[in-house]
């Protein structure tokens, strides 16, 4: 099978995280984070959001979800997000289990995008002691659906979680695809447009087993250390998840391994667009591609060894990785043509 478009997680260890991983593997250091490659990575977040934040890495996008909501909500409290959100849909109630019974709170909007609107309806709906307290707003960027907010899209509902005493947290799981896909600084699309936590993805990115929490909102970090031990997300030989974002933010490799994702996600939805029956179902701001194919298409590209998912609202979801080539998808292109 070619997973090539499965999904970006199915993408090797990018060749920059593979040499940072090899030149620390080499000596005895300092554990649990307690390095001069952990105080590097560290600093370097900070000279890349501009921004005296605290950082933490852990292992899994679930894991950086979970554990920030958890730094701001406790299990009366309530986290508003989008249907088509992760934490709503595939954590396996990994954020209820850390907050000890935070709820999910479903807003409505527009391509994966909370509607402020319908947010502000949520925390206004009730505010007795017999419901649970809104405290969080969490949106995705990119999204689910593979679109991206801009600052001024964030802002607004910064705005509205901090005028009623909520936090808004960002699942960046694909942030940096999200970042490439905009003319902003990463200081632009988090904390000058009000965002108090990231979760933001390394994985996906190309580098391995590492996620990091970033808190701009320093005083929701004052106990994180301590969430992630208990959580079996404390790193011993931390200096090798350190080395990979060392390398990869102090290096143009970042934007090259987004850019690449992205630009042949717009490719893709351009050949495919063109093929009779086929609709893209989704802006392509980011690097994923949904789209509606003709069932024969799709049980032809299956046949011819290709693996993709079927996705929410009944399409076909396509990711393209910082491994993804334009023959990938010239080859899958010219399957899918085949196939009809």
């Amino acid at each position: 099978m070619n997973f090539t478009f499965a999904s970006d997680n199915t993408s090797a260890i990018c060749p920059d995280a593979w040499q940072a991983l090899e030149a620390a593997n080499s000596g005895c250091e300092p554990s649990y984070g307690d390095d001069a490659l952990t105080r590097g990575a560290c600093e370097a977040f900070r000279r890349f959001f501009d921004a005296e934040c605290e950082v933490f890495f852990v292992f899994s996008g679930t894991a950086a979800n979970a554990l920030s909501l958890a730094s701001i909500c406790a299990g009366h409290h309530s986290i508003i997000a989008a249907e088509e959100s992760h934490c709503e849909q595939d954590e396996c109630g990994a954020p209820a289990f850390f907050t000890h019974g935070a709820r999910i709170l479903i807003a409505g909007g527009q391509h994966g995008k909370l509607d402020p609107g319908e947010v502000s309806r949520l925390i206004a709906r009730r505010t007795d002691v017999h419901f649970h307290k809104p405290r969080a707003i969490s949106i995705s960027n990119s999204t689910e659906l593979g679109t991206v907010y801009r600052p001024d899209e964030i802002k607004p509902l910064a705005d509205l979680a901090h005028a009623h005493g909520l936090a808004l947290h960002v699942d960046g799981a694909r942030f940096f695809n999200a970042l490439a896909s905009r003319s902003c600084t990463p200081a632009d699309l988090t904390w000058r447009a009000g965002v108090d936590v990231l979760s933001c993805g390394g994985t996906k990115l190309g580098m391995a087993f590492t996620e990091a929490v970033v808190f701009f909102n320093r005083d929701l970090a004052a106990d994180f250390a301590w969430r992630r031990k208990q959580a079996g997300q404390l790193c011993s030989k931390m200096r090798f998840i350190s080395a990979q974002w060392l390398r990869i933010l102090t290096t143009d490799a970042w934007r090259r391994h987004a850019e690449n994702g992205n630009t042949l996600a717009r490719e893709l939805a351009e050949g495919l667009g063109r093929l009779p029956g086929v609709e893209i179902l989704q802006p392509v701001d980011a690097n994923a591609v949904f789209a509606r194919l003709p069932d024969r298409m799709k049980s032809g590209l299956k046949q011819r060894g290709w693996k993709f998912y079927g996705f929410i609202g009944g399409g076909s979801r396509l990711m393209c990785s910082w491994q993804t080539t334009k023959q990938d998808v010239e080859a899958f292109v010219a399957d899918a043509r085949a196939s009809l």
